[in-house]
């Protein structure tokens, strides 16, 4: 059995904690360059479906509020973008980016042919494959074994890997601490593995491929443990999951690390009961913590070579339902955030409710269209390695 079917068809290759299978995700070890004025992607995965009409609230459409007695945003609450549109009154700090020229909002983003499943749709959106396919490989993964040399090119922090980070020669590495990792290698049984294993072993039956794999990952682990210098964030970040998780990439782009792209989840979104009170917690953590997360950018030198991308897996049906709530929609909005953005603001006209799919929103832009322009145009490789579909710029970085 060759080593690609081997990782894909055992516990290798899947989502797991910090025991072997969270280990061998890392395959290839990368060198320190020096220097981190490389350009870098940090992805955010607002995880549950977020709503996206009460996230930017269409605030002179009679519609939306026809739809929406109970959960409705009132204009007065808030926050102005334009004469047609206002933020969640929770986005106080998010909007201080907005003004700053730092945000890009995309509307009614999506895909042909749209899923309501959580699990199905967030494939998709990890594999940027068509609807009716399927992949084992994510648009990152393949990116990763087109222009990356290592595993720790792409870190999610977190203890499992997202599909997106998966590619066919290597994955990424779900790491929290960067030391945890190398620590829970030198135990006795991975050392001796890991010490006595030979050249002459590593051949590309499963049992070379197990030693070769933990060697590998014994090496990357090193790397991050003694490259890793923690920095002070200059800043103080929330207390939350998420505002833990976007220190953590903030001190680990400052240590230096040659880490190309970091991925973050922040998960709850699932808003079918009682969504204001869900909704506003998350997204006033996300805009906190956002804020934080390039205030420390900023201060460290290190904005002008970040973009960040939020999106999450669809939107919300657009007429409330029974529980104060919204079920499973379609197209949703996403946001790009940098200090190079080519279309600040409001980058396409809001949602029209008047021509829904299905009483959803339609999609207008595929996000793979997205996907491309931060391939070509950001990090400035061919797109036709990592997407099959051919799409015009946006114009958007």
């Amino acid at each position: 059995m060759k080593r690609s079917e081997f990782i894909r068809n055992t516990t290798l290759g899947a989502i797991g904690t910090v025991f072997i299978p969270e280990f061998l995700r890392g395959m290839d070890l990368v060198g320190l360059n020096g220097n981190s004025s490389f350009k870098k992607l940090v992805v955010i995965q607002l995880s549950g479906g977020n709503d996206g009409l009460n996230t930017i609230v269409p605030i002179e459409n009679d519609i939306y509020y026809n739809l929406r007695p109970k959960i409705g945003i009132s204009k007065r609450d808030t926050i102005k973008v334009n004469d047609t549109l206002g933020f969640n009154p929770v986005l106080e700090k998010f909007n201080t980016l907005y003004q700053d020229g730092l945000v890009s909002i995309i509307n009614s983003v999506g895909y042909p042919n749209p899923n309501r499943s959580h699990f199905r749709s967030m494939d998709i959106w990890h594999t940027a494959v068509d609807s009716n396919k399927h992949s084992k490989t994510g648009w990152l993964g393949r990116f990763m074994d087109a222009y990356c040399g290592n595993s720790h090119s792409m870190l999610e922090i977190d203890n499992q890997l997202s599909l997106s980070l998966h590619g066919q020669i290597r994955n990424g590495l779900a790491i929290q601490n960067s030391d945890t990792l190398y620590k829970s290698l030198r135990a006795p049984y991975f050392r001796q593995v890991i010490e006595t294993a030979q050249s002459a072993d590593l051949n590309e039956d499963n049992q070379g491929y197990l030693y070769k794999t933990l060697i590998q990952t014994n090496q990357s682990a090193k790397y991050l443990a003694e490259t890793h210098n923690v920095k002070n964030n200059r800043v103080d970040f929330p207390k939350s999951r998420l505002g833990r998780k976007l220190g953590k990439v903030s001190q680990f782009i400052q240590s230096g690390f040659n880490t190309q792209v970091y991925y973050v989840s922040h998960n709850g979104f699932d808003s079918h009961v009682n969504q204001r009170n869900l909704q506003d917690r998350l997204l006033k953590d996300y805009s906190d913590s956002i804020y934080a997360f390039v205030e420390s950018l900023k201060k460290a030198g290190e904005l002008e070579n970040t973009l960040i991308l939020t999106f999450s897996e669809f939107g919300r049906r657009v007429k409330e339902n029974g529980s104060s709530g919204t079920d499973h929609g379609k197209a949703n909005t996403l946001f790009l955030i940098g200090n190079n953005l080519k279309t600040p603001g409001i980058y396409n006209e809001a949602p029209d409710l008047l021509q829904l799919d299905d009483g959803d929103v339609s999609y207008k832009i595929d996000f793979r269209n997205v996907y491309h322009d931060i391939i070509t145009e950001w990090f400035e490789k061919d797109a036709r390695k990592i997407i099959s579909k051919r799409f015009d710029s946006l114009g958007i970085v």
